[in-house]
């Protein structure tokens, strides 16, 4: 039996003397942190968010088995949030419609939550309508026309079923009740919210396809109205993926068990705690970046020289080579040889030990 099978179904309910000591100081690592990131300053804090939501979108695809191009990534949040990024991309539609899903949940999160607007996150997760080679139904709750919504793993003919979601003749009234539950006032911490929500929604799986990501869209909605901000300073997404193994065990054992949900809050808790954890790495990355223009103060980069500066500074794929400079700057060959020589003139650019036509140059440590 599934949770959503038993009588009391959805009255969840957990041990609060269990829930309070790591919901407490997850709430003070939250405002610790950002507190330490609002300190920063305007650009370093665009910084630090534009690597978060990096981060979020590569992860929470990448749960699910999709591995999105890192640089179509950053050149599709670049474009939505004007900043100025060398050799941007064109960015495929999948990649696109995860980066609209994303950045309305977190930079919209004072809007209401409607069927409506999951029917759009739905639709721009999948904008050819298909999931890999499979059509599926996009924007509309889902029919089980091809049978009942399972979540299996394993080989054909020995497959497991790990959960079976509810009918899709109960999704309306499944759904409505989420929806007014989530919009509507509750007795318990904002960051518990987020909890349910991500358990409960992914309980109903009321799409053919897309719903854990959609899952954990609503769960960042949710921790940001915690935090009243649309800045993203760590990445749930990212820690679930570090913990993929963990994340699909609690939530089996969740959704086969009863409506005390202590345990699956106690790993919620503990994985935030985590992804805020992780949030220094992106800290330390963004202050590195401070330092390292600081240290160029003394002497004149151009537009170029920087554009390409911060894409070395961000981890640049492969050599950096003359023609490579040139077509990430859109300049010619010549152009781009005169800012790699003023560069490693000033100490800034060094010469890899191969040359000829491959040399190929790198930041000074």
């Amino acid at each position: 039996m599934y949770i959503y099978q038993l009588s009391d179904w959805p009255n969840f309910y957990w041990k609060s003397e269990k829930i309070a000591e790591p919901l407490a100081a997850v709430r003070h690592q939250q405002g610790r942190l950002i507190g330490r990131m609002e300190a920063l300053g305007f650009p370093l804090q665009e910084e630090a968010v534009f690597r978060t939501l990096t981060q979020e979108i590569l992860m929470t695809s990448e749960i699910e088995g999709q591995i999105f191009d890192p640089d179509q990534v950053r050149s599709s949040l670049a474009r939505r949030l004007g900043m100025n990024r060398a050799g941007l991309k064109p960015a495929d539609r999948d990649v696109e419609g995860t980066v609209d899903m994303m950045l309305d949940a977190t930079r919209h999160y004072d809007q209401p939550l409607t069927a409506e607007r999951l029917f759009s996150w739905h639709a721009a997760l999948f904008p050819t309508g298909h999931s890999g080679i499979s059509k599926i139904k996009t924007a509309t709750w889902r029919d089980d026309s091809s049978g009942p919504m399972q979540v299996i793993s394993g080989p054909v003919g020995r497959e497991k079923i790990h959960y079976e979601a509810p009918p899709a003749d109960q999704l309306q009234k499944e759904m409505k009740e989420f929806l007014n539950w989530f919009e509507g006032g509750t007795q318990f911490d904002p960051v518990l919210k987020a909890a349910v929500a991500h358990l409960w929604f992914v309980t109903i799986h009321p799409f053919d396809d897309g719903n854990g990501r959609i899952a954990r869209a609503i769960a960042d909605l949710a921790l940001a109205r915690s935090e009243k901000t649309a800045q993203r300073f760590y990445s749930m997404s990212a820690q679930i993926r570090l913990e993929r193994n963990a994340y699909y065990d609690i939530l089996e054992l969740t959704q086969k068990g009863k409506l005390d949900i202590t345990l699956w809050l106690e790993w919620f808790l503990a994985c935030l705690g985590r992804a805020m954890d992780g949030a220094q790495t992106t800290l330390g990355a963004v202050l590195r970046k401070a330092h390292f223009w600081e240290s160029t103060a003394s002497f004149s980069i151009n537009e170029r020289q920087k554009q390409i500066l911060n894409r070395l500074i961000d981890g640049f794929e492969g050599k950096l080579t003359t023609s490579k400079w040139a077509k990430l700057a859109k300049c010619s060959q010549d152009t781009a040889l005169r800012d790699i020589n003023e560069l490693v003139q000033n100490g800034v650019l060094i010469k890899e030990a191969s040359g000829g036509r491959s040399t190929s140059y790198s930041l000074t440590e």
